[in-house]
């Protein structure tokens, strides 16, 4: 796709003017790093980093039978969401594999608001309207409407404060509120995907520039750095957050990519239940696990494992972890090689090099 027929977000010129190298991801011009990946991730762990994730996708479930689209659609239980609550779902398959992994939020009774994967927008929302037969609700895409800043980071509470109409110190993980940023209406979440805390802000687009402006200037003296895909990429490795395309897909079950937390099997029929409930009950043969490099070398993307001189399987994640200074990644092994310890090695360009299975997440902040 050339320059020209990508997507681009309403902060594409404000990226250009902060000398960022852009990429294209999934048909959108993005920012994939500014100062250098390892400054922008260790400048998250320690202090704040300013994101643009306005190429993720927003949906929008209402009506009478809002809630029991969204129990259909996904294995998590919304019906015990309050109004103000996110809680983190599989969007499955018949055959409880991953259509995609979503945020739903819930605004109101009736009024559903879901983050999807920015590949997969169109896809979902698809999925979800060949699904709504049998509802009274609709659902519409308003991915157009909103642009997405995640500010991740301890100190990103205390730079956002003073932007924000709303005591942010009230609003707990996994909830958000109704607020304005610098006086721009929408929503204030405290969600990500770093592994740090922070917030999510779904603004109007054209607000973005005059927002993200003002929390990087505000933030600067505090440690803040706009950050690209790749430090998003390397924090949510090191806190064991799966990745839509590499660690699951249709072809992996919410059971296997470790995700269990996330199925509520006892809420009733959902699309996939069955054969997870199958799963559940017949056990796993594979699993999604961390692991960590034994011997010198970096098993990245795509790799060939090997166990006993049989390739297995492939790292779905892996790269250096700025701020642990480890080599890591995750992988689907057999199951008889899962436990903690377990030895295997991966084709790092050539060569044999071991890594072994290790406790995830790999990183937790402290709270």
């Amino acid at each position: 796709m050339s320059e020209n027929q990508l997507q681009r977000t309403a902060l594409n010129d404000a990226h250009r003017r902060l000398g960022a190298k852009m990429i294209d991801f999934g048909g959108w011009d993005m920012p994939v790093t500014y100062a250098g990946t390892i400054d922008e991730h260790l400048a998250v762990r320690t202090a704040a980093g300013l994101f643009d994730v306005s190429h993720m996708g927003e949906l929008e479930v209402r009506g009478p039978q809002a809630l029991a689209l969204v129990q259909h659609i996904t294995t998590n239980d919304a019906s015990k969401l309050q109004i103000g609550q996110a809680q983190y779902a599989g969007l499955t398959t018949p055959q409880g594999t991953f259509v995609d992994d979503l945020l739903v939020h819930k605004l109101s009774d009736e009024h559903y608001f879901l983050c999807v994967n920015a590949s997969n927008t169109e896809k979902d929302f698809q999925w979800i309207l060949a699904n709504t037969e049998d509802f009274d609700a609709e659902v519409k895409n308003t991915s157009g409407q909103y642009t997405q800043i995640a500010i991740q980071g301890p100190r990103a509470s205390e730079i956002l404060q003073p932007f924000a109409n709303v005591d942010l110190s009230a609003i707990k993980y996994y909830w958000f509120a109704n607020g304005e940023v610098d006086g721009a209406p929408g929503i204030i979440a405290r969600t990500g995907y770093t592994g740090e805390d922070g917030f999510e802000l779904y603004i109007d687009p054209n607000a973005s520039e005059q927002v993200w402006n003002k929390l990087l200037e505000a933030g600067k003296p505090l440690g803040l750095q706009p950050c690209g895909l790749a430090a998003r990429n390397t924090l949510r490795l090191e806190a064991k957050m799966a990745l839509y395309g590499n660690d699951i897909d249709d072809t992996t079950t919410v059971y296997e990519a470790d995700l269990g937390w996330a199925v509520k099997l006892h809420k009733g029929d959902f699309i996939g239940r069955d054969a997870l409930a199958q799963q559940k009950e017949q056990g796993l043969t594979r699993k999604l696990v961390g692991f960590e490099m034994v011997e010198r070398g970096i098993g990245r993307d795509h790799y060939p494992i090997f166990i006993d001189g049989q390739q297995v399987s492939q790292v779905s994640s892996g790269s250096p972890a700025p701020f642990l200074k480890k080599n890591i990644g995750l992988a689907y092994l057999p199951l008889s090689h899962t436990a903690i310890g377990s030895q295997f090695h991966i084709d790092v360009r050539g060569k044999l090099v071991a890594a072994q299975v290790v406790a995830t997440p790999f990183y937790k902040r402290e709270k």
